[in-house]
């Protein structure tokens, strides 16, 4: 399972965020702590502190995910 750390900060990346995570086939798992979502949902991404950066977990070894998924990715 791959981890890499997302910051999401306003309404247009979560937006943007979820539609590239819907697009890819694979199984993801978005939070920090005991607060884990499915980022696939916008309303679950809603529920999580937005103002610190979240895990993301993916279980696809795909190369390209990380790609897709560059402009959201923490520093």
């Amino acid at each position: 399972m791959r981890k890499v750390y997302v910051k999401l900060n306003n309404a247009e990346q979560v937006k943007n965020f979820v539609s590239v995570i819907d697009r890819v086939e694979a199984n993801f798992e978005l939070g920090s702590g005991r607060r884990i979502v499915d980022p696939k949902s916008i309303l679950s991404v809603y529920t999580l502190d937005l103002s610190q950066p979240q895990e993301l977990r993916c279980d696809s070894e795909d190369e390209t995910v990380l790609e897709k998924l560059a402009p959201f990715l923490s520093a």
